[in-house]
């Protein structure tokens, strides 16, 4: 769906706002380049430029007055991002100057841009797909290596092409079925059960597939959300400190030193851990040591994985390990010994030894919780991965549909009812690059995006 030639022209900061070297403000609409030549003076007019030139000039005011010495690069529809005629000025990394450009824009038959609003134009013109858009802020909001290969795969269509290949298979599957329909009274086979429901479990199998990588793709994009959690003076703030490389928790042989949640983050072999160190868990009658021992019940909780420190020079802590059971699953728990420099841990009690004090036994942890988060999944660099919450449930209710297919064949019922199963999980892939959508549906996917993209 092109936008038409009466679209509104917009423009907004396209750089984070602050002060910096260089500020970048990105229009685009019809009348993306008369706009800009209305302020702007240089050698050329924007409007008689080729696509994708620079040219370097100065903004002026209506009054004459001269705002800034700028670059403007020109992008010609349909070869520019938002497949719009666009027009990308790079000013001084002035809030002021940035402000007047923009003030200036504004009296040229522009608007500001609303949240997101470049890259939905660039899915409504076919640029992207919408899973490739969603990738988009995907990428703007990566922390570690492995989200952004993650993010990348999917604005590069791996995850599109897979679910669009599926897609198609369905359309035809169907269009068969529904073929025969129309010559019923013929009674002509375009299409056999038996190869409607092999392509059945073909596509099944594969969304599956994609469906099993959720977990993986979660953890990939969000990361992972870890508790440092025992008894005080077990050592949680040391190895906070040991992990980070600084002293970022106060360490101290007084029991009950820290008081409330302390978040940190890690990035380990491309993936985001999230630290929680919570403060030691007993029975206390201090207010606001009994409010921390709250809170760390509550971290524990929510926590994808909990380390379980003990002291390895006392006895285990078994009951705090019935505790902790209570309130997670043991498949979350990481059993830690610290303190093996002064002493040798029961290896039978324990996951692994470590010390906070000369980092002993570290990269053995770094390795288990790799394993703790990410099992025995395992993905090269270019599998179609979901990591998207929308994609993951549009892929479930597809398999549901086909399930129903199935049950259809099966109950020996018309080709009316098969077909409706097929087409419904063909709209149901659909909703995820955005071959089926709704004005509800893009409004909440493009208003989590920042201005400016």
């Amino acid at each position: 769906m092109l936008i038409s030639e009466n679209e509104d022209t917009i423009v907004a900061l396209a750089t984070p706002p602050g002060v910096g070297a260089i500020s970048v403000i990105r229009i685009s609409g019809p009348n993306s380049f008369i706009a800009t030549d209305r302020i702007f003076r240089g050698h050329s007019k924007i409007s008689e430029c080729s696509s994708h030139t620079i040219h370097y000039g100065h903004i002026f005011s209506s009054q004459n007055e001269l705002i800034d010495d700028v670059l403007v690069s020109v992008f010609r529809t349909p070869n520019s991002y938002t497949g719009e005629n666009s027009v990308e000025i790079s000013t001084h990394g002035s809030s002021l100057i940035v402000e007047k450009i923009i003030a200036l824009l504004l009296e040229e038959d522009t608007r500001l841009a609303e949240p997101g609003e470049f890259t939905k134009r660039a899915f409504l013109n076919g640029k992207l797909d919408l899973a490739q858009a969603e990738a988009v802020a995907d990428i703007i909001n990566s922390r570690t290596d492995a989200s952004l290969r993650g993010a990348r795969n999917q604005l590069d269509g791996l995850l599109s092409q897979k679910v669009d290949s599926l897609r198609e298979l369905l359309i035809t599957t169907s269009s068969l079925i529904e073929l025969e329909l129309d010559f019923a009274e013929e009674d002509l086979e375009f299409v056999s059960l038996k190869e409607v429901l092999h392509n059945i479990s073909v596509i099944k199998e594969e969304l599956e597939r994609l469906l099993e990588s959720y977990s993986f793709g979660r953890i990939i994009r969000d990361g992972v959300n870890v508790a440092l959690v025992g008894k005080p003076n077990v050592g949680k703030s040391s190895l906070l400190n040991y992990l980070l490389k600084e002293a970022r928790a106060i360490v101290s042989e007084v029991p009950g030193t820290t008081r409330d949640i302390i978040r940190e983050e890690l990035s380990i072999d491309g993936i985001l851990f999230r630290l929680f160190d919570t403060a030691g868990i007993r029975s206390t009658e201090d207010t606001i040591e009994k409010e921390g021992v709250l809170r760390s019940r509550a971290a524990i909780k929510n926590a994808d994985i909990v380390i379980l420190l003990d002291d390895a020079t006392v006895d285990f802590s078994s009951d705090l390990l019935q505790e902790v059971l209570n309130l997670t699953d043991s498949q979350r728990i990481l059993k830690v010994a610290n303190k093996v420099d002064l002493k040798k841990y029961n290896q039978q009690q324990y996951d692994l030894g470590i010390s906070a004090k000369t980092g002993e036994g570290i990269d053995i942890l770094f390795e288990k919780l790799k394993e703790k988060a990410l099992g025995s999944q395992s993905y090269s660099e270019k599998s179609a991965i979901v990591s998207n919450l929308r994609h993951f449930q549009a892929l479930k209710k597809a398999k549901d549909c086909l399930i129903d297919a199935e049950r259809s064949i099966k109950e020996k019922l018309t080709g009316e009812f098969i077909a409706t199963d097929l087409r419904n999980a063909e709209s149901s892939l659909g909703e995820i690059i955005g071959k089926v959508t709704s004005d509800d549906i893009l409004n909440n996917i493009f208003s989590k995006f920042c201005i400016g993209k």
